[in-house]
């Protein structure tokens, strides 16, 4: 139960966050504007004046007004927008120094003048 309840709360603040509560008003709206235009006209003549756009009812004039404020807000805050910028400075990375480059003779493994040993002969 309570599993579902926050499945449903994010669900809900998703389509909020999206603008959909704007798209479930004007539905609203729209069906209710078609019914009323129904009763006075023919189904054709209702639907036309519905989304003509010339007959808005009070929420399609309440849904314009709050995504032109919504509009307003983006741009308002696409405006406001900071940048920070990072001062980079250059890295400078040098090999380690050595003290001495110079290797002296004992530090090279002696080198063998002898060939190896030949192996013994196996046993047959």
């Amino acid at each position: 139960m309570l599993q579902r309840l926050g499945k449903l709360t994010v669900v809900f603040l998703l389509v909020f966050s999206t603008g959909g509560h704007w798209f479930l008003l004007q539905s609203v709206a729209w069906v209710k504007m078609t019914m009323s235009f129904a009763q006075d006209n023919p189904w054709p003549v209702a639907l036309q004046k519905t989304f003509d756009g010339r007959h808005p009812c009070r929420i399609c004039k309440v849904v314009a007004e709050g995504k032109e404020q919504e509009r307003k807000k983006e741009i308002l805050q696409a405006k406001v927008k900071l940048e920070f910028l990072c001062e980079q400075k250059p890295v400078l990375i040098s090999p380690p120094v050595l003290a001495d480059s110079r290797f002296t003779a004992a530090e090279f493994p002696s080198t063998r003048t002898q060939s190896p040993p030949t192996p013994p002969p196996r046993g047959v």
